[in-house]
């Protein structure tokens, strides 16, 4: 901001007589910064569909009869790749002004570091994991359910292959809420293959946002939905010059 004053000449109401009057004028000296990023989402998936994969493989069997020091093994990876990089994957959706990866990535990232440390008190001995039913873990899946439901019906405005993600997610989460209430081991081993089939989609489309982000240019087809709302590229709205919204 800068601050100046003008001179000028005005009729006194008094006695008719010209005066000077002096105006203050404020001049506003706007800059533009542009800061471009990466789309955060292809760490933030890539992060996600590793963790998922190899708890949901762990959830449907793959590694055969679980031994105790599984969940040693398993905590480091959930927690740091699933848990610390989509958190911050979050956290920098939040600068690109993408509320469903924050919401998303954040939530999960949370989750996953939570899940990792869960583990650790496990394999350490500190609790002992439960051998039937496992309410306190079900109510877990319950919020991840309820919120990732919601991510579903907001990704129908990006791409399907988002919604594919969130969808398989947020259905691996219900039934795996349903499994942990029950401690029904079939309804785990369903749940896991639901949350594979989850991983899998979020591997593809971390893999098509970095793809377009080397090329140019799409190259894995994601099903590209047309917004409700066209924006332009860059928006001076809310005192925001030069900034782009989303990934």
């Amino acid at each position: 901001m800068a601050l100046g004053i003008r001179s000028k000449q005005k009729e006194d109401p008094r006695n008719g007589t010209m005066i000077q009057d002096e105006e203050r004028i404020i001049k506003a000296e706007g800059q533009v910064f542009l800061r471009p990023i990466a789309a955060p989402s292809i760490l933030g998936l890539y992060g996600f569909a590793g963790a998922t994969l190899i708890v949901a493989a762990g959830l449907a069997g793959w590694y055969g009869p679980a031994t105790a020091q599984a969940p040693l093994y398993l905590f480091p990876f959930a927690a740091f790749f699933g848990g610390l990089a989509q958190f911050m994957a979050g956290m920098w959706s939040y600068h690109a002004r993408d509320g469903l990866a924050t919401a998303m990535h954040g939530m999960w990232g949370s989750f996953w570091m939570a899940y990792g440390l869960l583990n650790l008190l496990f394999a350490l001995g500190v609790i002992t994991p439960p051998t039937g039913p496992f309410p306190e873990l079900g109510f877990w899946f319950v919020s991840l359910a309820a919120i990732t439901w919601v991510g579903t019906w907001a990704a129908v405005a990006v791409n399907k292959t988002l919604v594919g993600v969130l969808g398989f997610l947020a259905a691996g989460s219900t039934v795996m809420a349903i499994a942990q209430f029950a401690g029904s081991a079939g309804a785990t081993v369903f749940a896991g293959w639901l949350f594979i089939i989850a991983a899998v989609l979020a591997w593809y489309l971390a893999s098509a946002l970095m793809l377009e982000s080397v090329f140019g240019h799409p190259v894995l087809e994601v099903g590209k939905n047309k917004p409700a709302k066209e924006a332009p590229p860059v928006t001076f709205g809310l005192g925001e010059p030069g900034v782009m919204h989303g990934q």
